[in-house]
């Protein structure tokens, strides 16, 4: 068997069409939502992901802003400079390119986000109201997977998901977004032993380890779901995945590629986030 492909890059596109439609009926009743997205230092690849989520903003019609500090910024400085986005009423969400440098603490910055801005999922508000099932601002990359499993009409009630990873941005998100849609959910991470006994077991298999080519065949049981959040190069300088793509496809039953399919729904959900916080600020539940 050959696994059917979850094709991210096409789900995603189908979304922001939606969106667009969206954003227009919005507009009519004066309501545009605005997005600021703050960076600092001159890392290319920081550079290259921010101005890719202006674009995703522009193809839609969400007003953009993109701020650039040099990396000498103060951390007071720096959140002085959120604090003034959290004042301004054009803005709807506030996004602040990770990593930051050494000085500067991620999670004061994140603290300092008003949760009703927080687009990226990242708030400790947002974070414990997604524990307790309640509607909030989710993290972009597992919304984006939950959202691609759903649109492929694939059971998860009852379903055993192993994630590997446990990171705050992916793995652990990942594993509760799981847990309330009813599956039943196994974390794997650099200290599990005996990874492969865990990863066969899985119904759906969620890779975020960031190691290049970590699953293999033998990793996965026949017809399994399998989605690859990694994104590395290998020694040959190409792009792949946590997942051996080529192998693992001959015995799953789902697989997302790499490239093409978890990145593309991180980006759109951080658009859906940015129409959400517009409703939920301008008073409206459309």
């Amino acid at each position: 068997m050959t696994a059917k492909l979850i094709n991210g890059k096409e789900i995603a596109k189908d979304k922001r069409q939606a969106m667009k439609q969206t954003i227009e009926e919005l507009k009519n009743k004066n309501i545009h939502p605005g997005l600021a997205v703050l960076l600092v230092g001159e890392n290319p690849a920081s550079l290259s992901y921010v101005k890719g989520k202006i674009r995703d903003c522009e193809e839609v019609g969400i007003h953009s802003e993109l701020k650039q500090y040099p990396t000498s910024i103060s951390e007071d400085d720096l959140l002085n400079e959120i604090k003034k986005y959290n004042q301004a009423d054009h803005i709807d969400g506030i996004l602040v390119q990770l990593p930051l440098p050494d000085h500067i603490s991620e999670q004061k910055v994140i603290e300092t986000i008003s949760p009703e801005k927080d687009v990226d999922g990242f708030h400790p508000i947002s974070l414990g109201k997604m524990l307790a099932g309640q509607d909030t601002f989710l993290p972009c990359t597992p919304f984006g997977i939950i959202d691609m499993v759903k649109r492929m009409n694939i059971e998860i009630s009852g379903k055993h998901v192993v994630i590997v990873g446990r990171s705050n941005i992916v793995g652990k998100p990942a594993g509760q977004l799981f847990l309330n849609e009813n599956a039943t959910v196994t974390y794997c991470h650099s200290k599990t032993q005996d990874l492969r006994y865990y990863t066969k077991q899985a119904d759906i298999l969620v890779v975020a380890a960031g190691k290049a080519e970590l699953i293999g065949r033998e990793d996965v049981k026949e017809g399994a779901v399998v989605i690859d959040v990694g994104m590395n190069r290998n020694d040959s300088g190409k792009l792949v995945g946590d997942v051996a793509f080529d192998e693992v496809k001959e015995k799953a039953g789902y697989i997302t590629p790499v490239p093409g399919g978890v990145g593309p729904m991180t980006r759109t959900m951080l658009l859906h986030n940015t129409i959400k916080a517009a409703k939920l600020r301008k008073g409206k539940d459309i």
